[in-house]
């Protein structure tokens, strides 16, 4: 493996996509054009011998054709986590202003609106595709047997295939079925695949419904040139016909879908091969060049950071592990600062988003309150539609400081000062976050300790608590913040399992010097990092 085998990942995975997506279609095609072909037409011209065969080999290629189109802009949205498109209200504002005031592109956040709008291209290009590909495939499972009714047959099959086309691509955007989610067990990709075809019909079959019916609607009510007096069972058998037809193009849609998502979920490893020269020397250099160097939000990333989760969790490449206990120290402190990386980033911009300092005592209360600024939803909602980058981070550190207590020989763990780091970090991640969900944390004196965590849970007086608390629970903010707090807690408590009798034979001081930094946290106090640490020694964090 070269040291650009990173950035070749991708571009494989994508090769492998369009050339076995043309399997399932092939399948598809040569099952459901025999069934169309061979039902009765209203036609009773004669063709050419040779006619049929042209037509069906025609036929054959303009669906794989179409299929293609569908699959390359579904590769061009498709991305690991939710991306905001610019609205097209402002949008067009912002554009009409880029042609009278040409200096307004240097504004400060020009960058970020032209990313949005790039976005927002790319679905509209995404949904003129699924049209185009939709008129395409109609008109190759429909075309031959309309060849003998004339030209405004074909035409009307390939507008309704036109208009199926563009609701299953808006329904594709508007639904997010573009963004990747990573699968909670790792399978072969044939059982991941085979796993997803029953539902890709059972949703093929209820689209294709709702697209027939919308599309004949729509035939029927919008001025088109393809209009022409029918008979009531030549209508119906139309009816039919596409009905079939659009079944067999969504079917192809969703295992298309289905087979993008188990192929570039699944796991890459970056690492040289075992035993080569590069194994021997420098096995982790792959990995930390694309968590290091890739874009952040990029699927190079995800990948990389599922691999690291992957190889700190179980013992099937146990000798990757132990390469990052080298005698330095050097690749445990890289690989621990790109993982804390993230989640320091969401304590302290959740903390940014409440507008509240931390540094002083005074102003803790506020910030450990519920927020009732109406744009924190939102800011907050951006945050954690990185949950799992969030939970593959939480994972590998926690597991990672768990392995060192057996396996670092030289001690680079606790002598480099990543542990305090790790639980410092996760700690104050974990109190920004149940502040998020509405849960209030009173840091007491020493005469006012409750137990020997000295810390209490509460809520606010008045009914304003509640009614925000209440409004948090139901929205996909608190869904979302639920889900990180226990990934947050269940890793603090495999830290706390795997050193607790360290933990506890120790003073009070060599615990704080040990387990919390000297610096100031990302979220909190270092006293509130300390007493939440105590909860968890006591097995009372919940």
């Amino acid at each position: 493996m070269s040291m650009s085998s990173p950035e070749v990942v991708l571009k494989n995975r994508l090769l492998s996509f369009l050339i076995w997506q043309s399997i399932p279609s092939t399948l598809i095609f040569l099952l459901f054009k025999p069934l169309l072909s061979s039902l009765p037409s209203s036609s009773s011209s004669t063709l050419h011998p040779f006619w049929p065969l042209f037509t069906s080999s025609l036929s054959f290629l303009t669906f794989h054709l179409s299929l293609l189109l569908f699959s390359a802009t579904l590769s061009l949205i498709a991305s690991p986590h939710p991306r905001r498109p610019a609205p097209p209200l402002h949008l067009a504002a912002r554009l009409i202003r880029f042609l009278f005031i040409p200096s307004d592109s240097a504004a400060p956040d020009a960058a970020d609106f032209r990313a949005r709008a790039k976005v927002s291209l790319a679905f509209v290009l995404f949904a003129a595709a699924s049209a185009a590909s939709g008129l395409t495939a109609a008109v190759s499972l429909c075309g031959a047997r309309s060849m003998g009714e004339g030209f405004w047959v074909i035409g009307r099959v390939g507008l309704r295939g036109f208009l199926v086309g563009l609701l299953f691509g808006l329904h594709y955007v508007f639904k997010r079925r573009w963004v990747l989610e990573f699968p909670i067990i790792q399978r072969p990709p044939y059982f991941s695949f085979k796993m997803g075809v029953p539902l890709g019909a059972r949703r093929a079959l209820k689209l294709s419904i709702v697209a027939s019916l919308f599309s004949a609607f729509l035939l029927e009510l919008l001025p088109h040139p393809f209009k022409y007096t029918i008979t009531i069972q030549t209508y119906f058998l139309e009816q039919i016909v596409f009905s079939i037809a659009t079944f067999a193009i969504f079917f192809c849609w969703e295992l298309t879908h289905n087979l993008h998502r188990v192929l570039h979920t699944k796991r890459s490893i970056f690492a040289p091969p075992k035993g080569s020269a590069a194994a021997e020397t420098n096995p982790t250099e792959h990995l930390l060049l694309a968590l290091e160097e890739s874009n952040p939000t990029s699927l190079l990333r995800y990948l990389a950071y599922l691999d690291l989760c992957m190889v700190c969790e179980k013992n099937v490449d146990t000798w990757r592990r132990a390469a990052f206990f080298e005698e330095t120290g050097e690749t445990y402190k890289r690989v621990i600062a790109v993982c804390l990386k993230p989640l320091e980033q969401l304590a302290t911009n959740l903390s940014e988003g409440m507008g509240n300092s931390i540094d002083k005592p005074a102003q803790l209360s506020n910030q450990l309150s519920s927020p009732t600024d109406p744009r924190f939803d939102s800011n907050c909602l951006e945050q954690l539609q990185f949950l799992q980058l969030y939970t593959w981070c939480s994972r590998s550190v926690a597991s990672l400081t768990a392995c060192s207590r057996k396996e670092d020989k030289f001690g680079v763990a606790q002598l480099s000062g990543s542990n305090a780091a790790v639980i410092s970090t996760l700690i104050s991640c974990l109190l920004a976050v149940e502040n998020l969900m509405g849960k209030k944390t009173n840091l007491q004196s020493p005469n006012q300790l409750l137990g020997p965590a000295g810390i209490r849970w509460a809520t606010m007086n008045g009914g304003r608590v509640e009614v925000s608390s209440g409004k948090r629970r139901s929205g996909p903010v608190n869904s979302k913040a639920y889900v990180i707090a226990d990934v947050l807690r269940t890793s603090i408590y495999q830290i706390v399992s795997a050193f607790h009798d360290e933990m506890l034979a120790g003073s009070k001081a060599l615990l704080e010097k040990d387990w919390i930094i000297n610096g100031k946290p990302a979220f909190g106090t270092r006293e509130m990092l300390m007493q939440k640490l105590r909860l968890f020694l006591d097995y009372r964090a919940t």
